[in-house]
C-alpha cells in the first residue's frame, strides 16, 4: 500500500506537470502518482483476480485502503484516469465483500472484462 495509514487524507492533485519540491517522495514518486498508478492497474480483471488469490482482498487494512481509494471518484481525480470508466467501476465493485469473494473465479473476470470491453460497464 502506499500509505500506511488510509485513514489520512488523500494527497493533492498535482498543480502543474511538475511535482512539488516540498512533497515527499517514495521511491522518487509523489503518493499521488503512487496511488494513481495502483488505482489504475484495478480497471485489469486479472490484476484483480490477482489481488484475490494473494488473499489481499481478505485483509481488512487492505479493504480499508480501497475505501480510502473512493476520494479517486471526485471530479479533481478521475480527471486522472487512463480508463475512468473500468477503473471506477472496479473500485465500486471492491467495496463488496462478494465481489472480493467472487472475482476468484474465472467466469466473472471474463464477464468483467468482455464488459469493460464492450462499454457496458464503464460506469
Amino acid at each position: 500500500m502506499a500509505d500506511d495509514n488510509p485513514t489520512t487524507d488523500p494527497p493533492k492533485p498535482p498543480a502543474s506537470s511538475s511535482a512539488s519540491t516540498d512533497e515527499p517522495l517514495y521511491g522518487g514518486f509523489t503518493r499521488f502518482e503512487l496511488e494513481l498508478e495502483f488505482v489504475t492497474l484495478l480497471a485489469s480483471p486479472p490484476y484483480l483476480s490477482h489481488l484475490a488469490t494473494t488473499k489481499l482482498l481478505q485483509q481488512p487494512p487492505f479493504v480499508a485502503y480501497l475505501k480510502y481509494l473512493l476520494y479517486w471518484t471526485e471530479p479533481a481525480y478521475v480527471k486522472y484516469l487512463s480508463y475512468p470508466g473500468p477503473t471506477l467501476k472496479s473500485l465500486e465493485l471492491l467495496q463488496q465483500e462478494d465481489f472480493r469473494r467472487d472475482v476468484l473465479r474465472p467466469d466473472v473476470v471474463g464477464r468483467l472484462a468482455e464488459g469493460f470491453l464492450n462499454g457496458s460497464l464503464s460506469g
